[in-house]
């Protein structure tokens, strides 16, 4: 199946601790259906200093979020939009925001 949200799009949270805020995709899962977004679901992780020179202490690092908890930012609106798929006439496939109907693609 084609990816609906992809590696440098902007989405925005819908569902959870972080609902309305808005973030770029920095990595895609699909074997778990989750995505890592920039600026989203903070965790913190302390770590020991591992090597010399490399120091230890409190990392906050981006959890996965699930694919059902975000969408995709319509590139005309600004608002989130489903994503729907269309051929060009040149025989491409490109994503397509539902709610103004605009390809997000190039």
């Amino acid at each position: 199946m084609a990816a609906r949200i992809r590696k440098g799009d902007k989405v925005v949270v819908i569902a959870g601790a972080d609902k309305g805020r808005q973030g770029e995709v920095l990595r895609v899962l699909p074997a778990v259906n989750r995505a890592v977004v920039r600026g989203i679901a903070i965790a913190k992780r302390h770590t020991k200093p591992r090597s010399v020179g490399e120091q230890g202490g409190i990392v906050e690092r981006e959890r996965a979020v699930d694919l059902s908890n975000i969408a995709l930012i319509d590139p005309e609106t600004g608002k989130a939009t489903r994503v729907g798929f269309r051929i060009l006439e040149d025989g491409r496939k490109v994503r397509v925001a539902r709610k103004s109907n605009s390809v997000i693609d190039g």
